[in-house]
């Protein structure tokens, strides 16, 4: 049930909206809240029943692992340790075997030439969301960060359908004590404007731009995977239409949810801020997805060590960050590719800047240095998108062969005029 049908759209929101605001003129503090726990993992089911019972299982496990190490091993380090361990690895267990099980048999039988056979495991929907916003669940309740949540509040921030399938990453600091919040409860006219507003400006960046970009996009990545050369038109024409195909898709879909969300008068964070403006690297990844940036910060590079380690340590980290966060996005190395490119950039980034104090070089801000470094940042990330979008590694090659004009600088006939 996509955010964009006709099911979703006039029979699954308006009930939704309708009973969610009537139970809360009974109670505010649960029925309404319960209701959302239904509906949501009525939404879930929708595509395939079959993985409510893994959504509901990792909602309980999660919850009671977090609630142990909130409350009961305040004297044992060794055992809130091993507790935060099994938690983290069962959740990344889970999400592995679904994910990266076909890949990982699939790269052995590459390698070594064997014929390991496993059945195809249909990806659950959103399992990639779930699974992260539950495991800074679990490391803010170790940390002590969290606080003691009813059942019900939990699994309504865990299965909250705005945000369940395709993000934002929300964070359950900032859902749950909104479900506490009186205020939310009651419907007000100016929420619900500015929510159909934003998931209207978000419906039509999906169908009205994302979806007819795809129609540029598609035919030329599929005739790089069927071995056809492209000329430079035909290249650029594929992975510039596929660049703002993938970021108002997304970014669609995340205002979609956003809009969604304040509907009910909850508030989600927006998740990206026109990031193809950005003039580095790294201010394309504090406008790019913000709430992954934001989740990979806070639970894999500073962990890992950030930057306290010195400018090595730094470039390892962000290095495995990026790769990590590549591999998150896809079960394929042209995912590896893209992350290894992000994070070879964001290295780079941070060497010129480092090299610009050890020099003592005072930059000045003008209009033309904007220009470049914008540019420069663009083409950067079009050529990684390349690998993000690409199949194969052939794939990816036969398009940048295409970019370069190695193929020809000809332009496409069916471009051509007709007289």
């Amino acid at each position: 049930m996509l955010f964009n049908s006709y099911l979703f759209i006039l029979v699954f929101l308006p009930i939704t909206i309708f009973v969610f605001f009537q139970l809360s003129r009974f109670n505010y503090e649960k029925l309404p809240v319960v209701w959302l726990v239904f509906a949501s993992l009525f939404y879930y089911g929708w595509w395939n029943p079959v993985y409510l019972l893994l959504i509901i299982s990792s909602m309980f496990v999660n919850y009671f692992l977090g609630n142990f190490l909130l409350f009961r091993f305040n004297d044992n380090a060794a055992g809130k340790n091993y507790l935060l361990y099994l938690g983290v690895i069962l959740n990344l267990a889970l999400l592995g075997y679904f994910k990266y099980a076909n890949f990982f048999f699939d790269t052995i039988n590459i390698i070594s030439s064997h014929t390991l056979y496993l059945n195809r495991i249909i990806l659950p929907l959103g399992i990639s969301f779930f699974t992260f916003e539950q495991i800074a669940y679990l490391v803010d309740s170790y940390r002590g960060d969290s606080k003691k949540y009813s059942f019900w509040h939990y699994s309504a921030f865990v299965t909250f359908f705005p945000q369940l399938i395709a993000g934002p990453i929300a964070h359950h600091k900032e859902i749950i004590p909104q479900l506490n919040t009186k205020s939310i409860f009651k419907f007000s006219y100016n929420s619900f404007s500015i929510g159909l507003t934003i998931f209207i400006i978000g419906l039509f960046k999906k169908v009205m731009i994302a979806d007819k970009l795809a129609i540029f996009a598609t035919p030329v990545f599929d005739s790089a995977e069927l071995g056809y050369s492209l000329t430079f038109f035909e290249s650029w024409i594929g992975i510039l239409a596929y660049t703002f195909q993938i970021y108002f898709d997304f970014s669609g879909y995340s205002d979609m949810a956003v809009g969604l969300a304040k509907l009910l008068g909850i508030h989600l964070p927006f998740n990206f801020n026109s990031p193809y403006k950005a003039k580095s690297i790294i201010d394309f990844w504090r406008r790019w997805h913000i709430t992954l940036s934001r989740f990979l910060r806070d639970y894999l590079y500073i962990p890992l060590g950030g930057n306290r380690n010195g400018h090595f340590s730094r470039y390892k980290n962000l290095m495995i960050t990026m790769l990590l966060g590549g591999l998150w996005h896809g079960a394929g190395w042209t995912f590896v590719a893209w992350g290894f490119l992000h994070g070879l950039y964001l290295v780079i980034n941070n060497l010129w800047r480092n090299l610009k104090k050890l020099i003592n070089y005072k930059s000045t801000s003008t209009q033309l240095k904007n220009i470049i470094s914008t540019n420069i940042t663009f083409l950067c990330v079009i050529i990684a998108w390349v690998f993000f979008r690409a199949e194969s590694f052939q794939g990816a090659i036969t398009i940048l062969k295409g970019m370069i004009g190695i193929n020809g600088i000809v332009f496409p006939y069916y471009y051509e005029l007709k007289f």
